[in-house]
């Protein structure tokens, strides 16, 4: 068995562990266990994961697996890990892979920092990928380096929108039947054809459910069917619920999912996990301003009109940088009013980068500086202000994407008026004049990733003099 890089004994955030944030993070974790311990009734220790990663793929006519398979430039398996990883009170995730990925799998883990992940190799069939990651888990295995679990999850490597609540009803319910696991209704009704090609009957649909990922069971229960298991089911089947039901006989709990537990299956699929993964990440923007909360300033309009536009997304202030980058918030709009540098923009950029926020996703930072004419000549500020480019040039190698607004006005001029143009200016940059997007997708025809690229080795300048 290898073992991936260690968890440590604390719990995991999502992905990366967000440096210097401690005590946020402690809170967080124990109001999760408290949530788990109170509704299941287990301790933190009794629930591992195990995801059969060793599929070749051949329904998606690519060469590569489709667990490793890249969406926005990362595996989709390293978004399924991380979908388990964010639930504290999973203690250890194995994933079976096959001995030609080994290394592949290594290098997701050590890249996107996963943690408490251990491999094993895989079987030639998913039963036996299963069977061999359930074997890692168990005491009777020699030189078995993990402690057996109360409850097990079996979870597809390609299912990476499971979400914690669906986890928690199914391991509730292994805890309390034994085995359980997710359904959905049944999109298009089931038909069984004659040996002609010929329509012989067909299923009631409303009677019957399709099932999904993921599924829970009591460690002994699943462990005991699998050794009893012959080699045809072990070969030909599927259906882990079946097995428990055949070799232990327990009736599994089944449990409504959510209609995100559907299975990356076809080349078109990775599309609509990339849609989805971007108009995740795109819900929430943060305004970072260096001026207080009480003092009058166009800066502040922005904000506002900035929550008002933006009736799809959460708008919030960036007075907790720490809390907020803990939330994962993925997109910044950094407003310097007091003056042209950069030092909060700096500042924003320091902590992104120590918090390790950029290795999962691309951060989107627009710095928005607010100049009067009247009393700021251009032509002083004009150099030091073109530091964006360099600025941006560095962070986007850190998958930071750092873009620049400089609003030039009159202090006589209506606040509204200036926080207008700054407002198309922003939305514009960032695509949010319709929800928003990430590099890749398109806006007014022109390719998002081509006008960030093209913005980070250069600084707008947006003039709201009015004209004579």
């Amino acid at each position: 068995m290898e073992l991936g890089p260690p968890g440590g004994s604390g719990p995991a955030e999502p992905g990366p562990r967000l440096r210097g944030l401690r005590g946020a993070d402690a809170a967080a974790s124990a109001s999760s266990l408290s949530r788990f311990g109170a509704e299941a009734g287990c301790r933190a220790s009794a629930v591992a994961a195990v995801l059969p990663a060793g599929g070749s793929g051949e329904r998606m006519g690519v060469p590569t697996p489709k667990q490793f398979c890249p969406i926005l430039e990362r595996p989709l398996i390293s978004y399924t890990l991380q979908a388990l990883e964010r639930v504290s009170w999973i203690k250890d995730i194995i994933v079976a892979v096959t001995r030609e990925n080994m290394e592949t799998m290594k290098g997701i883990i050590q890249r996107y920092q996963h943690k408490r992940i251990s491999l094993v190799e895989a079987g030639v069939t998913r039963h036996r990928s299963i069977f061999n990651g359930l074997k890692a888990l168990a005491e009777d295995q020699p030189n078995c380096r993990l402690s057996k679990p109360e409850v097990v999850i079996i979870h597809d490597a390609v299912r990476p929108f499971v979400e914690e609540d669906v986890l928690l009803k199914v391991v509730t319910a292994a805890q309390e039947h034994g085995a359980s696991g997710a359904i959905r209704p049944l999109v298009s009704t089931v038909i069984s054809p004659s040996a002609d090609s010929c329509l012989d009957h067909s299923l009631e649909r409303a009677r019957y459910r399709a099932s999904e990922m993921p599924q829970a069971f009591l460690f002994d229960v699943i462990y005991d069917a699998y050794q009893q298991c012959s080699d045809y089911d072990l070969e030909f089947g599927t259906e882990c619920l079946h097995l428990a039901l055949k070799y232990s006989h327990i009736k599994a709990k089944l449990v409504e999912g959510s209609p995100d537990l559907w299975k990356v299956t076809y080349k078109r699929d990775l599309y609509a996990a990339e849609s989805i993964i971007k108009e995740r990440i795109s819900q929430k923007v943060c305004v970072v301003m260096d001026t207080k909360e009480d003092e009058e300033h166009v800066g502040h309009c922005l904000e506002e009109m900035l929550k008002t536009e933006l009736n799809h997304v959460k708008v919030t202030s960036g007075q907790d940088l720490q809390q907020i980058i803990l939330e994962q918030c993925y997109n910044f709009v950094c407003v310097n009013v007091m003056t042209s540098d950069f030092e909060e923009t700096q500042r924003l950029l320091n902590m992104v980068e120590e918090s390790n926020l950029s290795i999962l996703y691309p951060v989107v930072v627009i710095s928005v500086h607010f100049l009067d004419y009247e009393s700021v000549p251009l032509g002083q500020k004009m150099e030091k202000v073109m530091q964006i480019r360099e600025f941006a040039k560095e962070a986007k190698k850190r998958n930071i994407l750092l873009s620049g607004l400089l609003i030039y006005f009159p202090q006589a001029r209506s606040p509204r008026i200036t926080c207008h143009t700054a407002w198309s200016s922003v939305s514009t940059l960032r695509g949010w004049s319709r929800p928003l997007q990430l590099p890749g997708s398109c806006v007014h025809g022109v390719s998002q990733e081509r006008r960030l690229e093209r913005v980070a080795v250069s600084f707008f300048r947006v003039s709201s003099q009015p004209r004579d």
